[in-house]
């Protein structure tokens, strides 16, 4: 299923690490997810942020991360940008800065760094095999707390805190709002609802549908073919005799929209429902107190 759903995403091409070179966190794209369609990618400059690669302790460890904050201003809210199975590349810190544009602080942290560069990868089996499958539920959710604490002795508000997330990290937003109590809201795009367990992934979103401790939005392509509509009335139906913020989500679905339909750095990008999509997700974090 985890395979299947994401190999419709792009074309398998090999690329090797000498033609796709980034920098930094938050720097190019991954090389699996090529081609760019760049006469539609979204460039958001950095004018008025603090932005940039920050490394946050877990631990013994130091976990690289791209954060975006309005300059000089203390108590923004806190919001955490779940990256896609390609790490954090180009894309998800240009949503990093648009949320900071917003006022937010906004986090997106390198949650497979411990298993491997995502970003190197030109086959998504290989990433999947190597990189997504080896990393696990626990450590992920251990990650964002960790990066929840650290926006705090930054001077942000974690206690008005939101998490989004696309694709493998839609997924992580419907975990994670199971487990945080101090989570305001999450925005999931396209995550995964159904599928297989393993003792990397043991829950999947809808069994933790009914626990849920924050409300969740989910914005969903009816013309996904990795996330068919049942498995959304299923999750619909979950929800509807869960805790009460589980009875507070909600869903929005695009019919035409196909599977990563706010990528505007690929051709399943959809402007009109991306757009829509935004809007909502930021009305969804002003009615909920991430603001």
């Amino acid at each position: 299923m985890l395979r299947d759903e994401f190999e419709c995403l792009v074309p398998q091409r090999e690329f090797s690490r000498r033609a796709f070179v980034r920098t930094s966190v938050g720097s190019g794209f991954a090389a699996a997810a090529l081609p760019v369609v760049a006469q539609t990618t979204i460039k958001t400059d950095t004018q008025g942020l603090l932005a940039g690669e920050v490394t946050i302790p877990v631990g013994d460890f130091k976990m690289p991360a791209y954060r975006a904050a309005p300059l000089n201003k203390r108590n923004a809210p806190v919001v955490l940008v779940i990256s896609e199975i390609f790490g954090v590349h180009e894309h998800i810190a240009d949503v990093a800065r648009r949320f900071a544009k917003q006022g937010y602080f906004a986090i997106a942290p390198e949650l497979f760094v411990r298993q491997g560069d995502a970003q190197s990868y030109g086959e998504i089996a290989k990433l999947i095999a190597e990189v997504v499958s080896k990393t696990p539920d626990a450590q992920v959710i251990g990650d964002l707390d960790a990066t929840v604490a650290w926006a705090a002795s930054q001077g942000a508000a974690a206690n008005r805190l939101g998490i989004t997330g696309f694709c493998w990290g839609g997924r992580i937003v419907w975990l994670y709002a199971a487990h945080n109590p101090n989570l305001k809201a999450g925005v999931a795009w396209y995550g995964r609802l159904l599928g297989d367990v393993s003792a990397m992934n043991p829950k999947r979103a809808i069994d933790l549908a009914g626990s849920l401790k924050a409300p969740v939005l989910g914005l969903y392509g009816g013309a996904d073919t990795g996330i068919p509509m049942s498995s959304v009335a299923a999750m619909q139906q979950a929800l509807a005799t869960g805790s009460p913020a589980a009875r507070r989500s909600k869903f929005v679905v695009f019919p035409d929209a196909p599977h990563a339909f706010h990528a505007d750095y690929r051709p399943t990008y959809r402007k009109a429902a991306a757009e829509e999509g935004w809007a909502l997700a930021l009305d969804w974090f002003r009615t909920h107190g991430v603001a």
